[in-house]
């Protein structure tokens, strides 16, 4: 891509993508002609990526070179995961507004398409409340629908053969489990503490969980892909033998 493009898609001006070039931070990209280069799209996430440990780090550039440059000695694969957790693992997150008022101010920080915001909210996917006839969207529904939008753009799309409503099965499941969760270890304890140990106790077991789930199932998934890949791999190379 042209670098009009690329400031386009990243909300970066020019002169800020030349001076990281410049300082090398990131790499000089390939020439087309004499006054045209040719952007990749791994330097739309590099760029995300630079702005993200800028705007929510506020760490210095020559840091930054140093992480940029460490990152390239890894898999594509722990690449991706590096930008995709900088970008929504964010500290700076906890200190905004916890919420977004309307739809159409939720489709446009997201940007999710708004007849799948109404298929999110009806399967449960995303789960706004309402306040004076105003829908009300936690950040963590903000961030879901960012992870769904950023779904479809990296082709996981019906039309790509994918089926959306597995994120409702997965909603389902999850809430069957924390269901289990509550009765099993939070109901015995109601009588025996007070409203407030009980709510602060329930929080922080709320927020074990949260965390529980998320890195178990990030690594079972990185493992099992890993062993797809093998699987792919041993494949070709008997294919080849064959041949």
């Amino acid at each position: 891509m042209k670098i009009s493009e690329l400031v386009q898609r990243t909300k970066v001006a020019r002169e800020t993508i030349h001076y990281y070039i410049r300082e090398g931070v990131l790499a000089k990209p390939r020439k087309m002609a004499k006054n045209t280069a040719d952007y990749d799209e791994s330097y739309v996430d590099q760029i995300r990526v630079i702005k993200g440990l800028q705007d929510n780090y506020y760490l210095p550039l020559s840091v930054i070179k140093k992480i940029m440059k460490s990152q390239k000695k890894k898999s594509v694969m722990e690449q991706h995961s590096f930008w995709i957790q900088s970008e929504y693992l964010r500290p700076i997150d906890q200190l905004l507004s916890d919420v977004v008022e309307g739809t159409d101010e939720f489709v446009r920080i997201t940007g999710m398409d708004s007849k799948w915001v109404e298929q999110m909210e009806s399967w449960g996917v995303i789960a706004c409340q309402e306040r004076n006839g105003i829908k009300i969207y936690s950040r963590d529904d903000v961030v879901i629908g960012k992870l769904v939008t950023d779904m479809g753009r990296s082709g996981f799309k019906p039309k790509d053969g994918y089926d959306p409503e597995e994120l409702r099965r997965f909603v389902e499941f999850f809430r069957q489990t924390a269901k289990h969760w509550m009765e099993r270890y939070i109901e015995p304890t109601l009588e025996m503490a007070t409203s407030e140990q009980f709510t602060a106790k329930g929080g922080q077991l709320t927020e074990i969980m949260s965390l529980f789930f998320y890195h178990a199932f990030r690594r079972i998934v990185r493992e099992e892909f890993a062993q797809f890949l093998k699987k792919i791999v041993s494949q070709e190379t008997n294919n080849e033998k064959k041949g």
